[in-house]
């Protein structure tokens, strides 16, 4: 068993005194902060601060293998010299560093070329609200209690089929963070939010080869986490079900992507639709804005005032209000990802979203999953994605693939080995049905997505 402790500021009065005790001394030191580059002689300045408290314990076939406590802490700091940008950082938040963090900001920002599109987003950006967004709910978890739910966990899957037969192990985890964002325009941002999850990974023995499989849960409330016998009886389910997988002959077929794979489709599409990729040209979406991707029914929306999101957040990496939009409606794309360099360079207006999207979610179908499989006939169900075989510049798409083969509406066996190849452009607008099955465990919330006739290379 490893251990490792850190137990450096950790709460006293609990959780929720330590993080508004937190909060506030991140907000002194970013004030302290924004202050020293403005006697520094920058024009502008934006501060990012963080402190995470955790747990985590990982049983394998009954015996703990690991119970970590950590800390995690750290600040990010810009400064602006007219429209010269420098950048520095620092986990030790002592007087001494933070210091020398900020001497190194702006002398490499005296140095450095100037680029017109540098500098803090508009100010009449800035979020006014900050709504609760109900992200905070601390786990007061013991070793023990961590340490005996995992074991519960990996008990579960491991007696749920006699063909399970090993385990890659059982984890449970669960953080606490409050983090701040300030900048020279007078914008102070505060988030405090919890995450915890639980998870088992086990192997099902089929003749002399082996499958595995897993299954998880994830959630800012504990009250939402998915039991020990739902998490370690799907986790036996899956694996047992891929006994027997081989590989099918390569053919072209329908493809039903389930949400845990489905969600790396809408992944390629927030890549092409991103600011970066966009301005500099390599996105083969560039030309696309307000033309039909998607069939008809598609609408992608972000959602980042959705309470308990795993991705919810009033406020951008830059202070800009984040708002819900359809950055997909009716299948057309109605807008990109920027934030406000991105947007500069290509002559927009930022969409809020430095730092990432915020709980992008696929409206859902109408279908459940064994509707979408009948619907299918004949066709993949893929469960599991390996490789990264896409290009953004292109669309082009070419990604090894496990799952499920389908004839005439029902699962036939367990297939392996086998690539799906097209052009992302195709997929898009070759989806035929959408899931009701929505799965709210990431960032990307979406069920699954039923794709016509794409290439499966089989053997």
């Amino acid at each position: 068993m490893t251990e490792e402790k850190k137990h450096n500021d950790s709460p006293s009065e609990g959780k929720d005194a330590w993080s508004a005790d937190q909060l506030d001394r991140l907000h002194e030191i970013a004030q302290r902060v924004l202050d020293g580059a403005r006697a520094a002689g920058a024009d502008g300045a934006e501060v990012s601060a963080s402190n995470y408290l955790g747990i985590s314990a990982t049983v394998r076939m009954g015996e703990v293998e690991t119970l970590e406590y950590s800390q995690d802490r750290g600040l990010n700091l810009t400064v602006y010299f007219g429209q010269r940008k420098g950048s520095a950082s620092s986990a030790d938040l002592s007087d001494l560093s933070l210091k020398k963090s900020l001497d190194q900001a702006c002398t490499i920002a005296r140095v450095t070329q100037e680029d017109a599109c540098h500098g803090l987003a508009d100010p009449d950006l800035m979020a006014v609200d900050q709504p609760d967004l109900d992200l905070w709910s601390p786990w007061d978890i013991s070793p023990e209690e961590a340490i005996e739910l995992a074991t519960q966990t990996e008990a579960v899957a491991l007696a749920a089929d006699d063909r399970i037969d090993n385990s890659e192990g059982a984890s449970t985890a669960s953080g606490s963070a409050v983090s701040l964002y300030a900048n020279s325009h007078g914008f102070v941002g505060r988030r405090r939010s919890t995450r915890h999850s639980l998870s088992c990974l086990v192997l099902a023995r089929d003749g002399d080869s082996m499958q595995r499989d897993y299954w998880y849960d994830t959630r800012r409330h504990v009250g939402d986490l998915a039991d020990a016998e739902t998490v370690g009886r799907r986790a036996a389910q899956r694996a047992a079900a891929r006994c027997g997988a081989r590989p099918i002959a390569t053919t072209r077929a329908p493809v039903l992507f389930v949400p845990e794979t489905a969600r790396t489709i809408l992944g390629h599409l927030v890549s092409a639709i991103s600011g970066g990729n966009l301005y500099r040209g390599s996105s083969f979406l560039r030309d696309q804005l307000d033309q039909q991707l998607f069939p008809g029914f598609v609408t992608i929306e972000e959602l980042p005032l959705l309470p308990r999101g795993l991705r919810s957040s009033s406020f951008d990496g830059e202070g800009v209000a984040c708002r819900q939009r359809e950055i997909v409606a009716d299948g057309v794309l109605r807008g990109f990802v920027l934030g406000s360099y991105s947007a500069r360079k290509l002559g927009l207006t930022t969409t809020g979203n430095a730092g990432g999207v915020h709980n992008l979610t696929l409206r859902p179908g109408d279908r459940s999953f064994d509707d979408l499989i009948k619907d299918m006939g004949r066709g993949l169900i893929v469960t599991e994605m390996m490789g990264q075989g896409v290009s953004v510049t292109t669309g082009d798409y070419s990604r090894g693939a496990a799952g499920f083969w389908v004839e005439n509406g029902e699962i036939a066996h367990a297939v392996e080995g086998v690539t799906i190849a097209g052009n992302l452009k195709d997929i898009f607008a070759g989806v035929q049905a959408l899931g009701s099955d929505l799965d709210e465990r990431a960032g990307t919330r979406c069920g699954s997505i039923l794709v016509g006739d794409l290439t499966i290379a089989g053997s």
